[in-house]
C-alpha cells in the first residue's frame, strides 16, 4: 500500500469543507492513517516549497498558507498518490472539470483547497515534515 499526504488548504478550514473533501477520499477507498491541525509558519513553508521561495509570488503563498491552521493528513491505499491527484483535477480550479474536488470547490490557483503529494519522493519527504513523530 502506498501513502501520500494531502493537506486541507486554509480556504477548506475557512470554507468548513473539509468533511466534503474527507468523505470523497474516503469514499474512493482510502485510508486515514494520520492527521492533525497544525498552525503553519515561514520555516516549514519555506522547505516546503523550496522550489518558489525565492520567487517574487512567495510572500503571497506564505500569507495565505499561514492565515489560519490547515490539516494536512496522510492518507493510504493503492495507486493513492496518482489517484488522489486525479480526484483533485489540475492545480488551477478555474481549469478543474467539475466532478474533482477542485472544479467543485476551488475558486483558483492558490485557493484549490487540498495540496497532495505529487510522487513517491515527495510524499516521502513531505510525510516526513508533517509527521516527524511518525
Amino acid at each position: 500500500m502506498e501513502e501520500t499526504l494531502i493537506i486541507l488548504k486554509p480556504d477548506c478550514m475557512q470554507n468548513r469543507i473539509a468533511g466534503k473533501v474527507i468523505t470523497r477520499f474516503e469514499e474512493a477507498g482510502f485510508q486515514i492513517v494520520a492527521s492533525k491541525v497544525i498552525q503553519l509558519d515561514g520555516q516549514i513553508l519555506r522547505e516546503h516549497y523550496a522550489h518558489v521561495a525565492e520567487e517574487p509570488f512567495f510572500p503571497r503563498i506564505e500569507e495565505f498558507m499561514s492565515s489560519c491552521p490547515v490539516m494536512p493528513m496522510i492518507l493510504r491505499g493503492e495507486d493513492v498518490i496518482a489517484k488522489v491527484r486525479e480526484l483533485l483535477g489540475p492545480t488551477n480550479s478555474n481549469e478543474a472539470p467539475k466532478g474533482t474536488i477542485r472544479g467543485d470547490l476551488g475558486t483558483d490557483m492558490m485557493r484549490n483547497v487540498v495540496h497532495a503529494s505529487d510522487s513517491t519522493a515527495s510524499a516521502a519527504a513531505e510525510i516526513k515534515r508533517f509527521f516527524p513523530e511518525l
